[in-house]
């Protein structure tokens, strides 16, 4: 049980760095002042969920759960 604990370790500490990462790969969700002109009705407005943000959102989703499910896991004291 000693060896699962460590692989799970390792994969939480992988997942950390990879989520702090990808947080700092996004950018702002502040609108500035392109929301005044309409600058957000821009093709990569709305096809925001298809471009490189998109999946940078969905990645970063996915690792907050995995990040969420593995600290309960380790947690637990049955290791």
């Amino acid at each position: 049980m000693a060896v699962l604990k460590i692989v799970l370790t390792i994969v939480f500490i992988v997942v950390c760095v990879a989520l702090v990462v990808l947080v700092l790969m996004q950018e702002g969700k502040s609108a500035g002042l392109g929301a005044i002109s309409g600058a957000a009705e821009t093709y990569w407005g709305k096809n925001k969920g298809r471009s490189m943000e998109g999946l940078l959102v969905r990645l970063t989703k996915i690792l907050a759960v995995l990040f969420m499910v593995l600290a309960v896991i380790l947690n637990l004291n049955v290791f």
